[in-house]
């Protein structure tokens, strides 16, 4: 696609119409001058996104400000989110949309970081010393985009709660597992009538049978991974594994 400069002034005016649109979920007009400039900063060709990076490509000396906005500034973290979820579903919505549930790992080097252990990462695919984020992304014919997030916290976590404080873990911050994460974002979306005809999502939520269950109960299409000898309902009611329920569905009978 060949961009000129009416493509560049188009896009310049989406972003303030997004900037504008998060703008009052900042208390303070420091804070949301400083939000368009680390949202800039993210869409720019830096090619390390951390304070430092970001803070240089706004102009500023050092990278203070833009550290603050992301520990200790005071804003709504869940109406961004939400405003997010609400312009990409204007944008990219559309009846036959799909939802993806998926995690991913950061790899870190300290113990300070919320949420941080050692624990296997699928992004590393190894054990490391990261963190382990749950996502939910919408896609559609039109595009995709993430609209919803969960931090994981293992036990090593929700049982030190001075532990939590000192990372900025809110106090009701407890123990979710990784489906129970991607259940409550589920939830927002379909509560929100994002427009979604199924979702899909990898073994480690395929497997949760409650998770399962709930879809049913909420009248979701879905289609997650699992693995071959997970029990399963049959066609006639019965407790089955998964490769035993694909072998009888029609037109697998006799196949390889």
């Amino acid at each position: 696609m060949q961009v000129d400069e009416e493509h560049v002034q188009a896009w310049a005016a989406e972003l303030e119409q997004l900037r504008r649109r998060i703008a009052p979920r900042f208390y303070r007009v420091e804070m949301r001058r400083r939000a368009g400039a680390f949202i800039r900063g993210l869409l720019s060709s830096v090619e390390r996104k951390n304070g430092w990076q970001l803070a240089e490509q706004a102009g500023e000396a050092i990278p203070d400000g833009m550290q603050r906005l992301l520990s200790r500034a005071r804003w709504d973290v869940d109406g961004v989110r939400d405003d997010l979820r609400d312009h990409v579903v204007e944008h990219l919505g559309e009846p036959g949309g799909v939802l993806v549930v998926e995690e991913t790992g950061f790899v870190k080097k300290g113990t300070k970081s919320a949420g941080v252990q050692r624990q296997y990462s699928g992004t590393a695919g190894r054990i490391e010393n990261c963190q382990l984020g749950v996502f939910l992304a919408y896609a559609s014919s039109t595009g995709q985009a993430l609209i919803d997030r969960e931090l994981y916290l293992p036990k090593s976590w929700t049982q030190d709660r001075a532990r939590c404080r000192e990372a900025g873990v809110p106090d009701e911050a407890g123990l979710a597992t990784k489906s129970q994460l991607a259940q409550r974002m589920l939830e927002r979306a379909l509560d929100a009538g994002v427009p979604v005809a199924w979702l899909t999502a990898d073994e480690a939520y395929g497997q949760d049978g409650c998770l399962r269950w709930w879809l049913e109960q909420r009248g979701i299409a879905h289609v997650l991974a699992t693995r071959r000898t997970q029990q399963v309902i049959g066609m006639d009611l019965c407790p089955v594994t998964a490769e035993h329920l694909v072998a009888e569905l029609p037109g697998r009978r006799g196949s390889d």
